[in-house]
């Protein structure tokens, strides 16, 4: 069936590794949503401008949703999405390294929404095509609503990189943070990434790791320049006969560093993430207690 370029559903078989590693990588995809409102939720109070906290607060709900599309995508396959919240609160499963970092200014508000968002639909666009048919649609509405962020995050920093030289500056030292964390999004280079190629051998990926990152820079270069913002990789260079924007080495010590716990915000995240969890307990309870009860008035009038 993958080999035919079909969809794999529910209740077909297939491999017990295929299922694993799906599991895998939409648990990962539903926790970097979840965790990833944390560093915006975090200027929702000190947008600058009604306008802006009410777009900030949309992109926020948006994600919570993203985060729930796909647990309940990863359902499907037969696991709880309260067990994979265990792993997560564990420390037994990842989300992306890049939510590991601290969002300082209103400027980081843009790079995140340009940058991070940016990197994202690249990265997720192909999954729409992916062999498993709940998590290849799950990923078309959170596409597009990836496409608002991205755009969002643009006009922000557009807006500051235009204004006065201190927003400018304040535009480009969001940028200068966060250009290669976003580079590292996509994971380890092809031939440091475990799990790349079976998952394009299966057809849960489409591209290498490799592939999507040159993609993303190709398609930053020009954005940058068009922000009049410059991106902080001194050997970035055109490359006439590939047709592509060769980057400089990216520091893989820090994304495993960051990726092993010790990111700039690891365990602040992680603590903010279980402390709400556990605040909401009562929520889950109520909603669990009242759920039986509507199931016990429908039995009793059948």
């Amino acid at each position: 069936m993958v080999a035919a370029d079909e969809r794999v559903e529910p209740r077909d078989w297939m491999p017990e590794a295929y299922r694993r590693t799906l599991v895998r990588q939409i648990a990962q995809h539903a926790h970097s949503e979840i965790i990833g409102m944390q560093p915006e939720g975090n200027w929702v109070t000190r947008a600058p401008s009604l306008r802006r906290k009410a777009i900030l607060l949309a992109k926020v709900q948006d994600e919570a949703g993203h985060g729930l599309y796909l647990y309940s995508a990863a359902e499907t396959l037969g696991v709880d999405r309260a067990e994979l919240l265990d792993l997560l609160h564990a420390g037994r499963q990842k989300y992306s390294s890049i939510f590991n970092y601290p969002t300082l200014t209103w400027a980081d508000m843009g790079a995140i929404g340009w940058l991070v968002d940016g990197a994202a639909i690249v990265n997720q666009v192909p999954i729409t095509r992916c062999s498993y048919g709940p998590y290849a649609r799950a990923m078309v509405r959170i596409c597009k609503e990836e496409s608002f962020h991205q755009r969002q995050g643009f006009e922000v920093l557009h807006h500051l990189s235009h204004g006065t030289p201190e927003q400018h500056a304040m535009a480009q030292d969001a940028v200068d943070r966060w250009w290669w964390p976003s580079l590292m999004m996509f994971g380890p280079p092809d031939d440091r990434s475990p799990n790349s190629a079976r998952s394009m051998a299966w057809r849960i990926k489409r591209f290498s790791n490799d592939e999507l990152r040159q993609r993303f820079v190709d398609m930053a270069v020009p954005q940058a320049q068009a922000l009049g913002l410059t991106l902080p990789d001194p050997d970035l260079r055109w490359d006439e006969e590939a047709g592509h924007w060769r980057y400089g080495p990216i520091d893989w010590d820090e994304f495993a560093r960051v990726l092993t716990g010790d990111g700039p915000c690891n365990a602040q995240r992680l603590e903010h993430r279980v402390r709400a969890h556990e605040d909401g307990a009562w929520v889950r309870e109520a909603a669990t207690a009242y759920a039986q009860k509507q199931a016990a008035r429908a039995r009793a009038a059948a």
